[in-house]
């Protein structure tokens, strides 16, 4: 076969370029195969025979997205390429272990990372195998109807035969590539052609000593020898099972048996003739591949796939038997991969697994590796309860016991979430998500130990994954609204201006206030733009206000700032846009941080604080008391307002007031003026408390007392009947 020349070739073909690469993937492949292959073609055909399946391995390692399934047909053009000895599929998985990646994973569009080019391997490798075996079965079974119906032919012949001639049913006997065996209805063994004899291990007495009904095996099927006795009482003409005997030397032979029904001329049952398939080879494939898809590779243990099969099978009795989970997440064990390096990493996980299978023994009890640092333990019985706070003790105790790797004696930490309860009342998704969500519990609480699942703290965790997931599109969708609190002052009653409160209204969870929500769009970092819109909308608001009320003086309005948006690089940039295109005048704004947020502050950090304080925003220092800050910081601090925790304004609502509470209360007054600082008080709920923060000295208040926070007009409302 000629290829024409061409003037230049294609940049893929150029030496070490994607078309030559996938070329030497391909000649090393039938190299590898070509000597188990029973086919007529050179090994030069057979090689351009493989070329467009090393192709079609090539595009699914870089599919997008990932889907290893189609490489199912190349285990079945494998089968059709007269590639059926079990050599041929071992020495192909293991050129594609060690040669896809190397020779097809830089062929892609895009550049795999290792372990993720790993990782798509082994899958392909696993749905290789897979079409490889369902074809082979395929072809196998299809072999077998061939030889049914060739048996069935030969079942005619035969009964002819034995009344013709004993010569013509010797040859078709003796000749057939299945092993075959004739027998009375009695069950005793008249004849086995040599292909019987060497599968049972060569002594044609051992088999002849034999009764049918005698080769019972402990993996039987049900039916086998109900289907038995139906065809000697003449009910049944043929069966076909698979079944297992016991060889001479007391290995196992699996076989595909069909047993048919021989009658006399005049149509009376005479004779059973079974036909054997030694399938011991494909069966011992088949485990072998299974075990591999159901077990770790690195640890050996249970992988996830089976552990669930377990896990629902404990889940689905009907006994009134119990199940207790033990869900394990080693504890800092990413600084370990991070310092130690990957192999290091995984020579610690086969340790834990080790002592993880130590503790878990008994009946009933399982260890699993779902991945990662993640194992489970499973233990089933009537006395659960007790069982499984006794094996997640066990655990925690072996864990304990210093690991040596390279040199260094390393302590292992685990944290652990137990489900335990009754079989039947939920599913396996469900017990996992509970124990997941428990074993976090145990590791915000310090880790190294274990907690008890608790269907509330479930529910909140549920609750809390939901809005985390709901954050990124509620601004889109315009579920957040603003609620204003008016702030008084406290020396004629005037409203002095308002702070903007955020509020989440959820389709399914209602009004949420910002408790629910701003921590958690701090942890995934919606609180910056979330905080913009706040600030835009409070100050195109304050800016409405004054408009409506302009002989009144400035009327303020009070926004929160996140220790994340402090930290941003573009707050004072968006500060003075929004203020630009608003119209509002810089001191109408003051911005709220938390004293929490400023403990320690560097000079970095309050550099955008200053810019905006040089503006002649205001800047107030919320929650003020309830910190650990040095009250002489305040000195470097470019605030102009203290706002006091209203736990100050406690004591104040007895009567006669905490004296304590007034000394503290006035110490700070008269230390914040003394540093020509504002004083405004949260949590004002009765006149009493505002008549004595009135004659303190305090600046400002807000409370209940006065309003709750409330829609805009309201505050337009309390400005017009100059409210007190």
């Amino acid at each position: 076969m000629s290829i024409p020349a061409q003037s230049s070739k294609a940049p893929d073909t150029e030496p070490d370029g994607p078309e030559d690469r996938l070329r030497r993937f391909a000649t090393i492949w039938s190299r590898a195969i070509f000597p188990s292959t029973a086919t007529s073609m050179t090994r030069t055909e057979f090689e351009q025979h493989l070329l467009p399946l090393a192709r079609g391995l090539s595009d699914i390692l870089h599919a997008r997205p990932f889907d290893a399934a189609p490489a199912s047909a190349v285990g079945a053009a494998l089968v059709a390429a007269h590639c059926t000895d079990p050599d041929a599929l071992s020495s192909t998985l293991g050129v594609i272990d060690s040669y896809l990646v190397l020779y097809c994973g830089g062929n892609g569009s895009t550049v795999l990372s290792t372990e993720d080019s790993r990782a798509r391997c082994a899958r392909i490798q696993h749905a290789l195998a897979g079409g490889f075996t369902q074809a082979l079965r395929e072809r196998t079974l299809g072999e077998q109807e061939a030889i049914a119906r060739s048996a069935l032919t030969a079942r005619s012949d035969a009964e002819q035969a034995l009344h013709a001639t004993e010569a013509r049913f010797r040859a078709v006997f003796k000749d057939a590539a299945i092993g075959i065996g004739i027998a009375d209805l009695d069950g005793n063994v008249l004849e086995v052609n040599d292909t019987l004899t060497r599968m049972f291990g060569g002594l044609e007495h051992h088999v002849r000593s034999h009764k049918v009904n005698e080769w019972v095996h402990p993996e039987d099927s049900p039916q086998v020898w109900k289907y038995y006795n139906e065809l000697v009482r003449g009910e049944r003409e043929h069966y076909r099972v698979e079944k297992p005997y016991y060889r001479n030397d007391g290995t196992v032979l699996w076989t595909n048996l069909t047993v048919s029904l021989l009658r006399d001329s005049e149509g009376q049952p005479e004779y059973q003739l079974a036909l054997m398939e030694d399938t011991t080879e494909r069966r011992l494939l088949n485990l072998r591949l299974r075990y591999e898809a159901t077990h770790d590779a690195l640890t050996g243990l249970p992988n996830r796939t089976l552990f669930f099969e377990r896990l629902e099978k404990a889940l689905a009795a009907d006994d009134g038997s119990r199940f207790g989970l033990c869900y394990l997440d080693l504890d800092g064990f990413k600084a370990i991969n991070d310092s130690l390096g990957h192999a290091s990493g995984d020579r610690l996980l086969v340790e834990v697994a080790d002592r993880l299978q130590s503790c878990a023994t008994a009946p009933g009890e399982m260890v699993a590796r779902l991945g990662g640092d993640e194992f489970v333990a499973l233990t089933t019985g009537p006395d659960t309860q007790k069982e499984v706070d006794e094996l997640a003790c066990r655990i925690l105790g072996v864990l304990g016991t210093p690991i040596r790797l390279d040199g260094r004696e390393l302590t292992v930490r685990g944290s652990i979430g137990i489900v335990e309860g009754p079989a039947g009342e939920r599913s396996a998704a469900e017990v996992l998500r509970s124990a997941d969500i428990t074993m976090y519990r145990a590791k915000s609480a310090g880790g190294n130990r274990f907690e008890l699942a608790d269907a509330e703290a479930d529910a909140r965790a549920i609750t809390r994954h939901g809005l985390t997931t709901a954050l990124p599109t509620a601004l889109d969708r315009g579920e957040f609204f603003i609620e204003y609190q008016p702030l008084v002052h406290l020396g004629d009653g005037t409203v002095h201006g308002a702070e903007a409160l955020v509020r989440w209204c959820h389709p399914q969870h209602g009004v949420l206030g910002p408790d629910r929500f701003i921590a958690l769009a701090e942890h995934t970092g919606l609180i910056v733009p979330l905080g913009r819109w706040v600030l835009e909308e409070s100050v195109r608001q304050a800016n409405f206000w004054q408009e409506r009320h302009s002989d009144g003086g400035p009327l303020r309005i009070n926004v929160n700032l996140s220790p994340t948006q402090l930290h941003h690089p573009r707050l004072v940039a968006e500060t003075v846009d929004v203020l630009e295109r608003s119209g509002l005048e810089p001191g109408a704004l003051c911005l709220e941080v938390t004293e929490s947020a400023l403990i320690g502050a560097d000079d970095d950090l309050l550099k955008p604080l200053r810019q905006l304080a040089d503006m002649g925003v205001d800047i107030a220092l919320d929650d003020f008391g309830t910190g650990y800050s040095n009250l002489a910081n305040l000195r470097r601090l470019p605030v102009s307002v203290l706002k006091l925790d209203r736990s100050f304004t406690q004591g104040m609502q007895r009567h006669p007031a905490d004296p304590v509470d007034l000394k503290i209360v006035e110490g700070i007054v008269s230390l914040a003026h003394s540093l020509d600082l504002a004083v405004t008080v949260e949590g004002v709920e009765t006149a009493a408390q505002a008549e004595q923060l009135r004659e303190l000295g305090c600046d400002t208040a807000q409370g209940w007392y006065y309003a709750r926070p409330g829609a805009p007009d309201r505050i337009h409302s309390l400005l017009l009947a100059d409210a007190v």
